[in-house]
């Protein structure tokens, strides 16, 4: 299982941008697919989540308003849209996959991190 994130860069603060997780090697069903940022010293926090099937979603107070979790089942993508971004939303975006196997085996697998910095 391969997770690549996209999408971070540098922007002003109140701009906007998309960040993208594509999933390959999937040999399993995807529970559940979530985005977490990690600033410089700070732990690694919950942005947002998705489930696949049902398509529920979950933020975390800090970007409710300002975020959109999305996914694309055929691509095995999801997405993350913030807007009005401030200074605070500096960090290290990070793509965690959850999934279960015919076998009930379980997943648990992150990507390497996208930089997003939010100038001021």
């Amino acid at each position: 299982v391969h997770l690549v994130e996209s999408g971070g860069g540098l922007v002003q603060a109140g701009g906007s941008l998309r960040l993208s997780c594509k999933a390959s090697g999937i040999t399993f069903d995807i529970n559940a697919m979530a985005w977490y940022r990690q600033a410089p010293g700070k732990q690694r926090e919950l942005v947002a989540a998705i489930t696949w099937g049902d398509v529920r979603t979950n933020y975390a107070d800090s970007v409710k308003g300002r975020a959109t979790i999305s996914r694309d089942n055929a691509k095995n993508t999801m997405y993350l849209q913030l807007s009005s971004l401030k200074p605070e939303d500096t960090a290290v975006y990070y793509c965690n996959l959850k999934g279960t196997s015919r076998n009930a085996a379980e997943y648990d697998t992150w990507g390497q991190g996208t930089q997003v910095t939010v100038s001021s």
